[in-house]
Formats: C-alpha cells, structure tokens, sequence
C-alpha cells in the first residue's frame, strides 16, 4: 500500500493540474505493483505556503515557478 506524497507551492498547480499529477502517478505505481493495488495507493498533494520552500537560499513563490517555468519553454 503505498503512500506517494508529492510537496508542491501553493498557486503553482490549478486543481485540474493536481488532478491530473494524482491521476498519472496512481496509473504509474499500479503499472509497477499491479492493478489490484489500485484501491490501496494513495497519492496526496501537500502545498506548502509561498516562501516557505527555497532553492539555493532562496525563497520561492509560485510566480518564481512559473517564471522558470516559461524560461524552459521559451
């Protein structure tokens, strides 16, 4: 029974996208132990208030993420 926790910053993810990070994390670990462990593996978002999680000394807020996250694509 596993108990996937997954630690994110509060504003980064809409509730459609954790709905989906729960959903394809669920499919991966049953792909790996089996689908009648379906029912018994939990995954939870854990969102952590803006500067409370820091890289490198320092504080992020989710428009640092989304920030960074269109410096990849761009």
């Amino acid at each position: 029974m596993p108990l996937v926790t997954i630690d994110v910053i509060k504003g980064v993810f809409t509730p459609s996208q954790k709905n989906e990070i729960i959903t394809k994390v669920t499919d991966t670990m049953v792909e790996i132990e089996g689908e009648a462990l379906r029912g018994v593996t939990w995954v939870r978002i854990v969102e952590l208030e803006q500067g409370d999680w820091a890289i490198g000394g320092q504080c992020l807020k989710a428009s640092d993420v989304h920030a960074m996250a269109h410096e990849e694509v761009g």
